[in-house]
């Protein structure tokens, strides 16, 4: 591309490709989370609505999540095969459409099932949009950038909490769903504004075996990987999947109330995984996590036994800046870890097989919380996930700002 007869700088060319990959790969997390934290939202409604009760629809949420690691291990390996692109805009546009099909499920049982299938989408999005947009952006700031991408999941779990706000109580759950097939949109822009992975061109798999053998070879990192994302999973669900419950159930606050607490608290967590992935940046990935998940211990009186609503939105806020201040790290720290031949697959299906492994989090504090309090159920599994995660984050290998394509 020529300006007055000058070609572009080279380093122009790479920001703006960059900069596209990750919007792309940020977006895609983004409106991939409000899909996901639509039905949290919601999840007493719905129960009510198909005559079940609230630990039936906590199911729902953990059947999602198990089938996510389907969804990467297909679009991860189609990712490493054939490229980061393609797959990426055929997962988009699946899991819209079965995003709005869920808003027209006539009865609970088809209800599961398309969240099911909605898992399988939301599965591969992670994998194959962390490594287009990590495989892109400078070393030096991949800390941060990380944090920026990882947080779409706040902005998603915020959108959803405005969504929440201004839609349920006008038209109900249903029509919340069918703003969730809005991602197709985003397919187009991957199409025409977001290149190849240049790192993928220079070391793709030659074949199928070759893949299958490069894979192999990572079992062991695959492992540490597996039950580093099955604490972080434990980390993030336990403290948000039932939260806005314990807000209504326990708390008794209105939708609107609860959706004015949401947004606070995923503004925290926006925050929070910027300033950690930067910090990430200057002392290392595996500190920054084990910081982050330390602090959030302390957090947790305020958060979950707060007298007034003030203290309870400040220890909101703050639980999910040490909460999602550690995942921020996440996008960076994994996808350094996984060698250039097998980054679309390794990191999102380990991703996701920890997601599998600690999905049930939501099911079993709703049980607990027939027994006790929604207050004492969660926080009881936040001390537990929160210091268990912490030595699994230290006891793991880094290679913080290590050059892909090397």
């Amino acid at each position: 591309m020529t300006v007055a007869g000058q070609s572009t700088p080279r380093h122009e060319v790479a920001a703006s490709d960059y900069v596209s990959a990750l919007v792309a790969s940020f977006l895609g997390w983004t409106l991939d989370a409000f899909d996901f934290f639509v039905l949290v939202f919601v999840l007493p409604s719905v129960a009510g609505e198909f005559g079940k009760g609230i630990p039936a629809l906590a199911l729902t949420i953990t059947v999602t999540l198990a089938f996510r690691p389907v969804g990467a291990l297909v679009f991860g390996l189609l990712a490493d095969r054939y490229g980061r692109r393609l797959p990426l805009m055929i997962d988009l546009v699946f899991y819209s459409v079965v995003e709005v099909l869920s808003g027209l499920a006539p009865s609970y049982a088809v209800f599961l099932v398309l969240r099911a299938l909605f898992g399988i989408g939301m599965g591969g999005e992670w994998g194959v949009g962390a490594s287009l947009a990590m495989e892109k952006v400078p070393p030096r700031w991949r800390g941060m950038l990380s944090g920026f991408l990882q947080e779409g999941y706040a902005v998603g779990y915020l959108l959803a909490a405005c969504c929440y706000f201004f839609v349920f109580p006008r038209w109900g759950w249903r029509p919340m769903f069918f703003i969730g097939g809005l991602p197709a949109l985003l397919a187009l822009f991957v199409r025409f504004r977001v290149r190849e992975s240049a790192v993928w061109e220079k070391t793709r798999a030659e074949s199928w075996s070759h893949l299958g053998r490069g894979i192999a070879s990572q079992w062991r990192l695959f492992l540490y990987l597996v039950a580093l994302m099955m604490m972080m999973n434990f980390v993030s669900h336990g403290t948000q999947d039932m939260y806005p419950t314990f807000l209504k159930v326990q708390r008794g606050f209105s939708p609107q109330t609860v959706a004015k607490i949401a947004v606070t608290y995923n503004v925290g967590a926006l925050v929070g995984g910027i300033f950690f992935g930067l910090v990430s940046d200057r002392y290392g990935r595996r500190r920054s996590m084990v910081v982050a998940l330390l602090l959030a211990v302390v957090m947790i009186p305020l958060w979950a036994y707060a007298p007034s609503t003030a203290l309870l939105v400040v220890g909101a806020f703050l639980m999910q800046f040490m909460v999602q201040g550690a995942w921020g790290v996440i996008p960076a720290h994994i996808t350094e870890l996984s060698p250039d031949s097998v980054r679309g697959f390794l990191p999102g299906f380990a991703y996701q097989c920890g997601v599998l492994l600690a999905g049930s989090v939501a099911y079993i504090e709703a049980v607990f919380a027939e027994h006790t309090t929604y207050a004492s159920a969660m926080a009881l599994t936040a001390v537990t996930v929160f210091v268990l995660g912490a030595v699994v984050v230290a006891l793991g290998p880094e290679r913080r700002a290590t050059r892909f394509g090397a």
